[in-house]
């Protein structure tokens, strides 16, 4: 097998903060080639959607989203995170982040609202989550979920035989993602 190493350095510009230079970020990749090297190409649909053009059960779910970060406990980041579940029967499922001082212990709002969801209605498939996140109050750009979260996600939409639609709400716009696969395209799954 033949192997041509290759090595590039990307550097962006400076930037000044509080009167030191930093720099904001250096990659190093380094890729090697193999003669008979094989491509996967993975491709994602993502919807970005103003507020006003969601359907208004859309809209109701991403408000129940960022009501829920209002009552997030997160006294150690201030970074609020609401979480809504759709379930197939209409019902709707809440759920908020919560941090805890030994932080492995806290929990994302996505897995408080989906544990939730299928402790309280076992029988029912979730429909779609809307998550929304604030930062010292003030509603943020759009967040993704955490891995964690995303394998939790996942395990639901596999349980269920049915996908999973995700509103990721932001100030500005709104991701709609069709499916937890695209979330995480390359998945664990046990043999």
């Amino acid at each position: 097998m033949i192997k041509k190493p290759t090595k590039y350095l990307i550097f962006a510009r400076n930037s000044s903060y509080h009167g030191l230079s930093h720099i904001k970020s250096i990659r190093l990749l380094e890729t090697t080639y193999y003669a008979s090297m094989k491509n996967i190409e993975i491709s994602i649909r993502i919807s970005v959607l103003e507020y006003e053009e969601l359907h208004p059960m859309d809209q109701h779910l991403v408000n129940e989203a960022k009501h829920a970060s209002q009552s997030a406990y997160a006294p150690y980041s201030s970074f609020k995170v609401g979480t809504a579940v759709l379930l197939e029967n209409g019902t709707t499922v809440t759920g908020n982040n919560q941090e805890n001082a030994a932080y492995p212990s806290g929990l994302c709002a996505e897995r408080v609202a989906i544990f939730s969801a299928h402790a309280l209605y076992p029988e029912q498939k979730i429909d779609t989550i809307a998550i929304a996140a604030c930062y010292k109050n003030e509603f943020t750009e759009t967040i993704s979920p955490c891995g964690a979260c995303r394998q939790v996600m996942l395990e639901s939409e596999k349980r269920s035989g049915k996908v999973i639609r995700i509103l990721l709400f932001g100030i500005n716009k709104i991701l709609v993602i069709e499916s937890v696969k695209d979330l995480m395209p390359l998945t664990f799954q046990l043999p």
